[in-house]
């Protein structure tokens, strides 16, 4: 049995001859010298190196592909039929309507959640409709690393951002329906640090909450990106961008004069943040004005996780979000995405264990949050339990961005006449198909009718989210999910069993 991913992939829309796979390699077992070249191997014939990242990532985003052989699938959800926790056990109140969804964290600022899920780092595809929605939900959200490239008008002056003025309108995106739930957050890697980013957004825009990333999402390493010529390569080392080869390098300048100069990539800086750094920076920018900080972490091994959190104990961060193998939005599904890290469930299970020996000595412990390829109600409340009360949040990247892209596709599509056909058994104008907008009127008043459709998605997704939960919290007459632990799940493998420590079922 393999759990390799075949040499075809949708991100890079290749696919295989022959429905007879070899499992080991993941090529056709009957491989001819007549194929038109439709696989992983061919396009990496023809277009070389840049194969290692997807080629069509563009106005898309794309999953990883892998399947992991345990996964939060493993588990089913326990259910009970007697009593009532955390409400009294009368009809009034042991019902879903009462179920407790809300959480807060922050050492120094207290940041509410309308429910326990926050919007992990993006800035792509329609990002203001993410954020939008994610204000309206009461949830928190990120702003992903490098936003600074989707500003036209971006001006870097020795070394420092100097304009980035677009940062206002993605900030404006959630303030204008900040309801006194989640926190927008601009995530900042070390291109953006050395950049003198966060001191700009403090500067400028009154930037409150800031999220130091380690690793590129869920891959080990940064991004390569080929650049289209010499030229290029001199506009992004002026910025201090690494640029390989050097294109001031004598050699390469006289290959170039001659007209044989090799490709030009630049190179995003591995994150070596320590906390001889780390610590004074997180507090010279809290002085500066910033009210709550965040780390982001992929599922590095076990010794860097609890790196990772007694470095966010001794900084005071407020929140450490861990990105698990088979999550993803943008390089999903790379050999790195696929073929790296710790599967989510397994992450999780470590970084329970480290944050449960550290609360035994009575260290401060940020708020967790956990992400990598949730999309349901079901997700959450596995991860949540499994979680055993050390889990804040999950993180709903992918599907919330689906969420806003087709909420707003399927309202144009509506006001233009065509309304999908799937879609007209449940009325023929927005009012009458978009069900949760009254939901929305009742937070905002009538000013919600005008609201942009995908952002009313992404509302909608969440408020589908959290209804399940609630569903999911009475059947196991549990109405506050902080009560939530490994008795509301029940393993369904030998597999699930072992992460349960042996246990079937309690």
């Amino acid at each position: 049995m393999t759990y390799s991913p075949r040499l075809s992939s949708s991100f890079n829309d290749t696919y295989l001859r022959s429905n007879h796979i070899s499992p080991q390699s993941g090529m056709c077992s009957f491989c001819t010298e007549e194929c038109d070249g439709t696989c992983e191997i061919a396009i990496a014939a023809v277009l070389g190196q840049q194969t290692v990242y997807p080629t069509n990532t563009g106005n898309n985003q794309v999953a990883s592909e892998k399947d992991y052989p345990i996964d939060f699938s493993h588990f089913n959800i326990n259910g009970r039929v007697f009593g009532a926790i955390g409400a009294n056990p009368n009809y009034e109140e042991a019902n879903i309507y009462r179920v407790k969804l809300e959480r807060e964290y922050g050492k120094y600022n207290l940041v509410k959640l309308s429910m326990p899920i926050i919007l992990p780092a993006l800035v792509k595809l329609n990002w203001e409709d993410y954020f939008s929605g994610a204000a309206m939900a009461g949830v928190s959200c990120v702003i992903g690393e490098e936003a600074m490239t989707k500003d036209p008008n971006l001006k870097i002056e020795n070394g420092k951002v100097v304009e980035f003025s677009y940062l206002k309108n993605i900030l404006d995106s959630f303030r204008k329906y900040y309801r006194g739930y989640g926190q927008i957050i601009l995530q900042c890697n070390v291109e953006d640090d050395m950049l003198g980013l966060p001191e700009y957004a403090i500067k400028e825009h009154k930037l409150e909450a800031l999220e130091f990333k380690f690793g590129q999402g869920a891959k080990g390493t940064q991004p390569v990106r080929r650049l289209k010529n010499r030229e290029e390569a001199l506009k992004k080392q002026e910025m201090g961008v690494l640029v390989f080869p050097d294109p001031m390098d004598l050699e390469v300048i006289r290959k170039f004069e001659e007209g044989t100069c090799p490709n030009f990539y630049s190179y995003g800086r591995l994150p070596l943040w320590d906390e001889d750094y780390l610590i004074p920076r997180i507090q010279e920018l809290r002085e500066m004005g910033i009210k709550n900080f965040y780390f982001k972490m992929a599922g590095y091994q076990i010794q860097d996780l609890e790196k990772v959190i007694i470095i966010g104990s001794k900084a005071e961060v407020d929140m450490i979000t861990f990105d698990g193998a088979g999550g993803g939005s943008g390089y999903s599904p790379s050999k790195m995405m696929n073929e790296w890290s710790l599967p989510t469930i397994l992450m999780e299970d470590a970084v329970c264990n480290i944050v449960e020996k550290l609360k035994a000595k009575g260290d401060y412990i940020p708020a967790i949050t956990i992400t990598g390829g949730f999309s349901s109600e079901d997700h959450v409340f596995k991860s949540l339990a499994l979680g055993k009360g050390n889990v804040t949040a999950i993180g709903l990247c992918r599907a919330a961005m689906t969420a806003a892209m087709t909420g707003k596709r399927i309202g144009n599509m509506i006001k233009e006449g065509n309304i999908p056909k799937h879609m007209k058994k449940y009325g023929n104008t927005v009012e009458e198909i978009y069900g949760d907008l009254a939901d929305l009127r009742a937070i905002y008043g009538k000013e919600a009718n005008g609201f942009s459709l995908g952002a009313v998605g992404v509302f909608s997704y969440l408020n589908k989210i959290a209804f399940g939960l609630k569903h999911f919290a009475a059947l196991n007459r549990k109405f506050d999910i902080s009560y939530l632990d490994r008795s509301d799940l029940i393993p369904l493998t030998r597999d699930a069993k072992d992460l349960l420590k042996g246990r079937w079922f309690e």
